[in-house]
């Protein structure tokens, strides 16, 4: 039994998604299971808010889950997920920009801001640790200070590993603009990180 999961381990993506698309559930375990990372990565440097980006990820490996049939070519599986990734992204950002609209002064909850502080990890003990966890949070809050446009292309392209042609159609963007995006991004990025990197 160990020995039929390890054969999935192995296999090519490609491979998986055509298992998947026929049924195998096994295939399609070990699918969500090596596509949760980046979906949780994306997810994280795309929101603002934490506690949105485990839902969020959930929801896009269970659309993966539902919908992997409707996908005709195995090989475009990667422009697929980042169009779900995007689609479920902008439908929290209409939810989240309707909450802000209907928000009330008098509303008791004013703990509804979503900000969390967070005390320093205690077991974070190796000095260097500390320092990459530290860079990490100082590079993730300056991608969500990028605009929405520029912060989408250069996560597709430097999280996800998308082509700029992938990236165009799942942005319905020229190529043009898309590469125009990324190197402001890049340049922002590298303007505001001048004094950590």
């Amino acid at each position: 039994m160990s020995g039929n999961k390890l054969q999935y381990k192995k296999m090519p993506l490609e491979e998986l998604i055509v298992l998947s698309q026929q049924d195998d559930f096994k295939a399609l375990e070990e699918l969500i299971r090596r596509e949760q990372k980046n979906v949780y990565a994306a997810f994280s440097y795309l929101c603002p808010l934490k506690e949105n980006v485990s839902d969020l990820t959930q929801e896009a490996l269970l659309r993966v889950a539902k919908n992997i049939q409707n996908l005709k070519q195995p090989k475009l599986f990667k422009g697929w997920l980042n169009q779900i990734i995007n689609n479920l992204f902008y439908d929290e950002l209409r939810k989240s920009q309707k909450k802000i609209d209907t928000i009330s002064l008098d509303d008791e909850t004013d703990d509804s801001s979503g900000i969390k502080f967070q005390l320093p990890d205690k077991k974070c003990k190796p000095h260097e640790k500390c320092i990459s966890s530290e860079l990490e949070k100082i590079i993730r809050s300056a991608i969500l200070e990028l605009p929405e446009q520029f912060r989408i292309a250069i996560i597709l392209r430097e999280l996800q590993g998308l082509s700029y042609e992938e990236i165009a159609k799942a942005t319905h963007s020229s190529i043009g603009t898309v590469k125009s995006r990324i190197a402001r991004a890049r340049g922002k990025l590298q303007e505001d990180l001048k004094a950590y990197i």
